[in-house]
């Protein structure tokens, strides 16, 4: 039902006789209530749809043949009546001044549209645009409609005149913007406001393969051009675009129907993946859909159990000739719905409709024999005796696709809109009357106002209407209003329920516009009350990421495994993301787990493994240490320069207590002392090593008559040998510390799930230039050992010394693979054993035969002893 409601001013004075011609296109079913003030109604009550052209047209005059209504809208026409009579019934507002209101039939045509709205602008009962001949009759403003079509044409032609104009259902003209239409008000918040909503709605359940269906309109056409850029920057995908026929006659929309059976069956009954179809519901969309599924209902095919999504136009109405047409696949639908409260007294008022209720509505018999399918009068038309109607049939008896007795959104805008400039008009007499009487200001206004006047009114108007809900326009014109999320619950006998599951604020914060209540919403039956599933395929689990497949819609993907290191922790991810540097994916990539921060601890089995060496090896040290020096005075002690094997002792016991400094977590002293120490005392070891090997050739080639190498042995050679070398090690690591000294550091990525603390050396070649001098000391002493292997002395130390460094530089020739192929705490133990091995390795070589000279055979301990085997 599309309504038009006009408001006019009717002053006291005496009709100016005209001569007009009679009106050459009368336009039926006027339903007239006198007024001082009238509102004027153009409505649709029939829907084109017949086996034959409901029209004929002859030269002078339109007849209408048989007309389907559309029973559902009839509401609207009781809602205009219901706000009249309460507005005339207030004492404050609009005193002394009675409204009245006109309605004319347009039947969804535009040429009568037009007719009717020019027809407004003329003398009552006279056709003659823009000349008005009764000074008691002046148009105001404008109510309507509920498509944008006719509130387009309205517009067209009230612009002319700055009447204001309230349109009460959604307006969403093809052609230019708001802008084009200054003087035009909207009852229902703009339409991108629903498709902002509906975005959300599927973002909401996870819905991203939908289908999309539209009238083969203009109106169609500007639908899919705002929602599939919107889906597509939502990810959400269409998976089919249907349209249906325009409104149109029975014959040629059969016609239709069969050319496109194999569609509309293929895409809309046998994709079974789309469960979500998204409707623009302006008319006739719900009347197309309804032919489908009945048309579906003998064929085959399966049971069309979908989700609806339906914008505001949608009305879940029926023709009188659906009245046994099954609803079924449409239960469970979700649609926005313009909010609505029921006036106090509606009820009461809809229970006294009757058919002689008002001797003027001559919509009331057409509504009243369609929609209990009885003639009122006997006829030509039921000449077969049916039955009559008793006049008393109750209409909450009637399927709720045909009426209902609650109030619609609709309905509601009409009540409102005729409260607001019921207001408006009461704000402008008040503010004409300058301190005269209200009525009699009230009385002498009315001649005097123009329909330019209201917009100033319209633009601040500011009340709460009976249910206490506050009226009010925003800049745009558009009422500060917001929609329900209704889920449509049907019943067998045709009837419906509307539930409340949710709410679309348009001024709410960008997001959270759309508020849903999951647990009340019912599913269509095919769903078992379990969410549906609408996507092109099943979801990616976490652990996995989307990948396209070439040649289809970005909805439509593979499931590829996250690599290592990376993780999924929602489903249907686009890409996986990288775990923190300091965390780890586990095996099934779906989280990240903290990384183990591991180091060489004292706490740990091999930690104290090397501390009970290290502590065993360094009390070994000590007690030799103590064996020389209680037997410094002996021969064997003597011999072999008490000062070195004191300075290479105590260096091989800071040798094993450095390794300390390579357990436990590393922290900034303890990088700059370990490797610094380590490379210094060992230099410090070598080089005894390395003076003891030439004290030992001096002295023999000393013994050799003639010799000139005496002047060289004695302990200042031992004791330069000993400095040098000691003081180059002491350069390297100086050079190191003031270039690039070590520091500790965190080791992230080379052990999976493991974080290793160490100590950065910093410079790498600092590092092996200090392995490398020590690995010349080595070599150098082991190569003048071996020298001197053969001299005929029983105290001589070369074989020794030899047997050491070749242990020594076996250990360290070993160590350097085997360290770069290690990570974590593994290096620090290589070095660790390095160390202790080596210096074992010296201690036991070089000291162990001496002892046991000392200690096991004291009676070799003597000067004749050395002197017999030297001889």
């Amino acid at each position: 039902m599309l309504l038009v409601f006009l408001f006019y001013i009717i002053g006291k004075t005496d009709a100016i006789n005209c001569s007009i011609p009679d009106d050459p296109l009368p336009i039926p079913h006027q339903f007239a209530q006198p007024g001082d003030v009238i509102i004027g109604a153009i409505a649709t009550q029939a829907f084109l749809f017949h086996n034959s052209p409901s029209f004929t047209e002859e030269p002078s005059r339109m007849v209408i043949n048989e007309v389907v209504s559309v029973l559902k809208d009839y509401q609207q026409i009781l809602a205009l009546v219901f706000a009249a009579k309460e507005i005339n019934k207030d004492p404050k507002l609009l005193p002394n001044i009675t409204l009245g209101f006109h309605i004319l039939n347009n039947y969804f045509m535009a040429r009568i549209t037009y007719k009717a709205t020019l027809s407004l602008l003329s003398t009552h009962q006279r056709f003659v645009p823009n000349f008005t001949c009764d000074s008691k009759r002046k148009l105001i403003a404008a109510i309507g409609g509920r498509l944008t079509e006719a509130s387009s044409i309205m517009a067209t032609v009230l612009a002319n005149y700055k009447i204001p104009q309230l349109a009460y259902g959604t307006f969403s003209p093809v052609h230019g913007g708001k802008n084009v239409f200054p003087f035009l008000y909207q009852m229902v918040p703009n339409e991108v406001h629903q498709y902002t909503g509906v975005i959300q709605l599927l973002q909401h359940f996870g819905w991203t393969w939908i289908g999309l269906l539209a009238v083969d309109d203009d109106y169609g056409d500007v639908f899919l051009q705002k929602i599939v850029p919107l889906l597509s920057q939502n990810n959400v995908c269409y998976a089919f675009i249907l349209r249906t026929p325009k409104r149109t006659y029975m014959d040629e929309y059969i016609h239709f129907l069969l050319e496109e059976r194999a569609t509309f069956h293929g895409q809309l009954f046998m994709d079974q993946k789309v469960r979500v179809c998204f409707v623009y519901g302006a008319p006739p969309s719900t009347q197309n859909l309804r032919v489908i599924i009945f048309i579906a209902s003998f064929t085959s095919l399966p049971t069309l159990g979908k989700v609806w999504i339906v914008t505001s136009h949608w009305n879940f109405d029926s023709l009188s000739v659906q009245r046994l047409w099954d609803i079924q696949s449409l239960h469970g639908a979700l649609s926005f719905a313009v909010r609505s409260k029921e006036p106090p007294g509606f009820q009461e008022f809809v229970h006294t409709v009757r058919p002689s209720w008002a001797k003027e509505d001559n919509f009331i018999e057409n509504f009243w024999e369609q929609a209990f399918d009885c003639p009122l009068h006997i006829s030509g038309v039921n000449e077969d005796n049916q039955l009559l109607c008793t006049g008393d049939e109750k209409l909450e008896s009637l399927p709720s696709t045909f009426f209902e007795m609650n109030m619609s959104g609709h309905s509601c805008n009409i009540y409102n809109a005729i409260y607001i400039m019921a207001h408006s008009l009461h704000v402008l007499l008040k503010s004409r009357s300058r301190g005269r009487r209200l009525m009699d200001a009230e009385r002498l206004g009315i001649h005097y106002l123009k329909p330019w006047q209201f917009h100033s009114f319209l633009k601040s108007i500011v009340f709460n209407n009976s249910m206490g809900d506050p009226i009010s326009f925003d800049e745009n014109g558009e009422l500060l209003t917001g929609f329900d999320v209704v889920n449509w619950i049907t019943f067998p006998n045709n009837s419906f329920a509307r539930v409340k599951v949710g709410t679309l604020e348009p001024q709410a914060p960008p997001g959270r516009e759309l508020t849903l209540n999951d647990n009340q919403i019912v599913w269509h039956r095919s769903f078992n009350q379990v969410l549906p599933l609408s996507v092109c395929n099943d979801h990616c689990c976490p652990g996995y990421s989307r990948k396209k497949k070439e040649g289809e819609k970005f909805c439509c993907y593979d499931c590829a495994p996250c690599p290592e290191g990376q993780i999924s922790d929602k489903i249907d991810m686009d890409a996986c993301m990288k775990c923190p540097e300091d965390q780890y994916s586990n095996k099934i990539h779906n989280q990240c787990i903290p990384k183990v921060l591991i180091y060489l601890s004292y706490e740990e089995p091999l930690g104290i493994l090397f501390i009970i060496l290290a502590i065993v090896f360094s009390v070994i040290t000590t007690f030799v240490l103590g064996i020389f020096w209680m037997h410094r005075e002996t021969p064997i002690v003597k011999a072999n320069n008490r000062s070195l094997t004191c300075i290479l002792l105590l260096s091989l016991l800071l040798c094993f207590l450095c390794s300390f400094l390579f357990i436990g977590r590393p922290e900034k002293m303890t990088c700059l002392l370990r490797q610094m120490t380590f490379g210094i005392v060992f230099s410090v070891a070598l080089s005894s090593v390395l003076a003891k090997t030439m004290t030992v050739i001096l002295a023999f080639m000393a013994t050799k008559p003639g010799s000139g190498m005496r002047k060289w042995v004695g302990k200042g050679l031992a004791n330069s040998i000993v400095l040098l070398g000691s003081f180059i090690q002491v350069g390297i690591c100086i050079v190191w510390l003031s270039t690039s000294p070590p520091f500790p550091d965190t080791d992230l990525h080379s052990l999976e799930g493991e974080m290793i603390m160490e100590c950065n050396e910093g410079s790498v070649i600092m590092l092996y230039c200090v392995l490398g001098y020590m690995g010349f000391l080595a070599s150098l002493s082991f190569n003048i050992a071996f020298q001197a292997r053969k001299l005929p002395n029983s105290f001589n130390e070369a074989k020794f010394i030899t047997f050491s460094m070749l242990v020594f530089c076996s250990v360290w020739l070993s160590f350097v693979p085997t360290y770069l192929s290690t990570k974590g705490k593994s290096m620090v133990a290589v070095e660790i054993f390095s160390i202790l091995s080596s210096s074992a390795g010296l201690l036991a070589c070089i000291f162990c035969p001496k002892c046991y000279i000392i200690l096991l055979r004291p009676e070799m301990n003597k000067k004749e002893h050395l002197i017999r085997k030297e001889k």
